[in-house]
């Protein structure tokens, strides 16, 4: 490693760096300059120090470390970020063994099921925030293996923001409530967020993915999970390769529209929460594949972007995804804030044979994690809270005393090496971790690799790989986003980055705001690539499959309702891997044509349907017309038509149907007891695109 000092100044504030995002101010003087705690002046806050525009982050970079530190310890003891979690246990169990890539017994032996912990997150707001914010959402498993416990860190975005954590805190601070007034509350809908994104062009790969359906998932069980980052795999002879993670769900992926997430969050904030506690009390147990990209140094040279730089993906048509396991949450916590609260996850926890690149994002998480727990957790002995212990192997070491020490360590020996107390714990090279030994060298300095510098290329590649009514609804979620946006200098430089990502899509978020007038694009470090092909794997339509699998069927029923009808609903319903919540206008039920009492899960008035995937209605005569009274009822219908679900029907509750302004198309079932796997098969091939997309958007 060979280490110099720069040849040359670093950057000022007066110059623009299109690597690390416009910076247009103007460098003040000394007495207006940004500086440390200590009053130092700091002259590049967008850069961490590196060894090299590709090379780690340095340990010395006493700003980087005061920044991160200050931020970590902001509030006490709510997350400063991913507060509104919920958490579960299960296990991992590795299907296809890595034994020619790595060491890690994780993922050599074929068949050991590992016990994990996994927290589920949402990203901007507090503990009191609703679930369907439109925001990333986190995707944390703790994995207890034998070698000790490791912890993938991730999102269900594969990508982020930025390139360099020395910017995370400042990213955070514009997208939480603006401070001098506390609100708005879990939403980026405001200035400061798009102030600060409107001047950061490396965000916006990000920002088509927290714009489209990803955002607002319609279930935990139902989105994707990623390590973000590229990691090592190290072999037994020392040999490394570079390896990125991806959690694929077994029920396929699933959203809801924003109207549905709007509504949701007022029916039931604890939407998502409830969703999984409930399957797993079920028993319908939640499952996701693991897969791998595995890449070495001259396919990463290869590649059309730096692997480094975590806001870009490696698409799967370029470096296929391998599957080598599977995951299976089958447990509910006992005790909410005893294990999902004070879970503590840390990039840096990885078993031997698993290991760090150098993205400056993982880098700098590396040291925000650990430091964070000190905070929330208040001791250096947040791992002997009982859901942080390693639980497949011992703990030996001479770490002592401290705030809220637990254990009782035994002996008069805390030191090694030792003559007095020979078998205590000693360092054992063979199983211990290792780093890979890669070479580097580079002048010591402040500077963004120059391969970070295209900005806008994979934001079109993610915006031209979804379907057209992907792409309505990212520019729709633009348009509602930025048109709460205050100061107009904000929403015309969002729409000068749109046009550098598509011309259509800046037109289409132009129109919606009203915007008159051309729209020049800004100046690029690099010109958009307009080459690359569209990946299907991006979008969460185009890789559909038809299921029913995990979903949940709304069944309105009154009294007089053919008991065979619902009887038979039911059954299709269930067949198909799904759940039916009978709702009657009283939570005590109905009693059916036979005479006979059918009890309801749910009242109408506390189940709206954009609490399911698909309805039906079962009624009789004198039922649907005390219902066509109730505007609850014609609402149920009205939003399950608006929102695309299909709707399965009884004869007689066909004048609720007309009075909610349903038209008939394929997606509207009539049900009778010979029907009902009709409308299972039709409620599996998921929502009814062919109606007015545009009319149930933001």
């Amino acid at each position: 490693m060979a280490i110099k000092a720069p040849r040359k100044p670093a950057h000022t504030e007066s110059e623009t760096s299109g690597m690390g995002g416009e910076i247009h101010q103007r460098a003040g003087s000394r007495e207006t300059a940004l500086t440390t705690d200590q009053g130092i002046a700091v002259g590049d806050n967008q850069n961490s120090l590196r060894a090299g525009p590709r090379g780690p982050t340095l340990l010395e970079d006493f700003v980087l470390r005061e920044k991160l530190m200050r931020f970590d310890h902001e509030r006490i003891p709510e997350r400063v970020v991913h507060a509104r979690g919920t958490g579960a246990h299960g296990y991992f169990e590795l299907t296809d063994s890595l034994s020619d890539l790595t060491t890690a017994a994780i993922l050599t032996e074929v068949g050991k099921r590992t016990e994990v912990f996994v927290r589920f997150s949402t990203v901007a707001g507090s503990k009191g925030s609703p679930d369907l914010a439109r925001d990333v959402r986190g995707f944390a498993v703790k994995f207890y293996t034998r070698e000790g416990n490791w912890d993938l860190v991730g999102n269900n975005i594969p990508v982020f923001f930025i390139q360099d954590a020395i910017k995370f805190p400042d990213l955070v601070h514009a997208a939480k409530p603006e401070p001098d007034r506390g609100f708005p509350q879990a939403q980026t809908a405001h200035d400061t967020f798009w102030d600060y994104i409107a001047l950061t062009p490396e965000a916006m790969h990000m920002i088509m993915w927290t714009m489209s359906d990803r955002a607002i998932p319609r279930s935990f069980r139902m989105m994707e999970g990623f390590g973000v980052h590229s990691f090592r795999l190290i072999d037994a002879e020392g040999r490394s390769r570079f390896v990125k993670f991806h959690w694929r769900p077994k029920l396929g992926m699933q959203s809801v529209l924003w109207d549905e997430a709007v509504k949701i969050n007022g029916a039931d904030p604890d939407y998502h929460r409830r969703d999984l506690w409930t399957a797993i009390d079920r028993g319908d147990f939640p499952e996701w594949e693991l897969g791998v990209q595995v890449f070495d140094e001259a396919e990463a040279e290869a590649l059309e972007f730096d692997h480094l730089d975590a806001t870009k993906i490696i698409p799967e048509e370029k470096i296929p995804l391998r599957i080598i396991g599977r995951m299976v949450l089958d447990r509910n916590i006992d005790n909410f804030f005893a294990e999902t609260e004070q879970v503590a996850f840390c990039t840096g926890n990885v078993p031997p044979g698993i290991d760090f690149s150098d993205d400056p994002l993982l880098q700098g998480r590396n040291f925000s994690y650990l430091d964070t727990q000190l905070s929330r957790l208040g001791s250096p002995h947040f791992t002997q809270i009982p859901v942080n212990q390693p639980k497949g192997c011992p703990v030996r070491n001479f770490n002592r005393d401290g705030h809220m020490q637990i254990a009782v360590p035994k002996g008069r020996v805390a030191y090694e090496p030792s003559m007095l107390a020979p078998d205590g714990p000693r360092e054992h090279p063979p199983s211990g971790v290792r780093s890979a030994a890669v070479p580097f060298s580079g002048e010591k300095g402040r500077e963004r690799a120059e391969t970070f510098a295209d900005h806008y290329s994979q934001a079109r590649l993610f915006y031209m790989s979804q379907t057209e009514v992907e792409q309505q609804h990212i520019a729709d979620a633009l348009v509602f986003e930025l048109s709460k946006v205050e100061t107009m200098a904000l929403r015309e430089r969002m729409l000068r980055h749109l046009a550098n990502i598509d011309e259509g899509l800046c037109a289409s978020v132009a129109e919606g705001l009203g915007f008159r007038g051309a729209v020049e694009p800004l100046q690029a470090a690099r010109p958009t690539r307009t080459d690359l092909e569209a990946s299907p794997a991006l979008s969460i339509l185009a890789k559909a499959k038809p299921t029913l699998a995990g979903r949940m069927i709304g069944c309105v029923m009154t009294d007089g309702a053919d008991r065979a009808v619902i009887e038979a609903l039911r059954d299709s319903v269930t067949a198909a891997g799904a759940s039916v919540m009978l709702i009657a206008p009283a939570v005590g039920g109905i009693v059916a044509g036979d005479g006979t009492h059918i009890p309801a899960d749910a009242q109408l008035a506390g189940a709206p349907s954009v609490l399911f995937d698909a309805v039906a209605l079962v009624t009789s005569r004198k039922g649907v017309t005390e219902l066509l009274s109730d505007p609850r009822s014609v609402a149920f219908v009205h939003d399950a038509y608006a929102h695309l679900k299909v709707i399965g029907h009884s004869a007689e509750a066909k004048p609720l149907l007309e009075k909610a302004g349903v038209m008939p198309d394929k997606g509207i079932v009539p049900l009778d007891g010979k029907r009902a796997a009709t409308f299972a098969e039709r409620a599996a091939a998921g929502r009814i695109w062919d109606r007015d997309p545009g009319a149930n958007a933001a």
